[in-house]
């Protein structure tokens, strides 16, 4: 097992990307802690990890809240009195309005959601790995953060604003023994994206533009987390990994 006794938190971990990292992880062999705004553990999953033998731990988190972030990572070293490997895939992405006409209420919520809460989780993480010289953590970015996303002018901003933060956390921490990457997934199956559109026409045209002729799978997303996390990829630090289908070729 890659993560036996690891502790991994993942914040966003009740659903999509993160809720099948968190599987993954557990299955793996892992502990994991997932943070989340919903009020208790997703059902299916607490299942998926009970049958894997796995640890799993539930805290409500609203990642735009410090005091929260804090509270989570002082009761996950309560709970198993460590904690390696911080995975952030809370995100959300608004809705799809062209630029002149995009709502500033959203474009705040997104920001504060996808950057400057995710810049919470890493600071309260990174404050912790530099005490103990090691851990690693994960961001979940987007092609998003490489490409233009017609009418998410806010969702785009957000996460090429990852993985320039990713880029500069890791150029910070290196020498810390402390690892960041991003993952940069493409349309993926995930309530994000069923929730986004319900035009079949819209989504059967997501499909259209992808080289694959597909939407991911959040497992397929989250191999790419775990192997970043992984052992086997101790010498890469600073990367956003595309997990596409290939769109960003187009």
């Amino acid at each position: 097992m890659k993560f036996k006794d690891k502790v991994v938190i993942i914040t966003g971990g009740n659903s999509g990307i993160g809720k099948a990292a968190a599987i993954l992880f557990a299955q793996e062999g892992a502990k994991i802690m997932v943070a989340d705004l919903a009020d208790a553990l997703d059902i299916e999953l607490a299942d998926s990890i009970s049958k894997s033998d796995g640890e799993v731990r539930f805290i409500k988190v609203n990642v735009t809240k410090l005091s929260d972030i804090q509270e989570m990572i002082e009761q996950t070293i309560s709970v198993w009195g460590k904690f390696d490997i911080l995975v952030n895939s809370a995100g959300v992405l608004g809705p799809r309005i062209r630029t002149e006409k995009y709502p500033e209420e959203d474009f705040d919520k997104i920001i504060d959601v996808n950057v400057k809460g995710l810049w919470y989780c890493m600071k309260a993480a990174l404050r912790y790995f530099i005490e103990q010289r090691s851990g690693t953590i994960v961001n979940i970015a987007s092609v998003a953060g490489h490409l233009g996303m017609v009418g998410h002018i806010a969702y785009a901003a957000s996460k090429h604003a990852v993985v320039g933060m990713t880029k500069t956390a890791a150029i910070e921490f290196a020498r810390h023994g402390i690892r960041i990457n991003a993952v940069c997934p493409g349309f993926t199956q995930t309530p994000m994206l069923e929730g986004a559109d319900t035009d079949a026409a819209y989504l059967e045209a997501l499909q259209y533009a992808t080289p694959m002729k597909r939407f991911g799978k959040p497992e397929e997303i989250a191999s790419a987390i775990l192997y970043l996390a992984a052992d086997e990829a101790s010498f890469i630090t600073g990367q956003s990994v595309i997990v596409d289908g290939g769109l960003i070729l187009q």
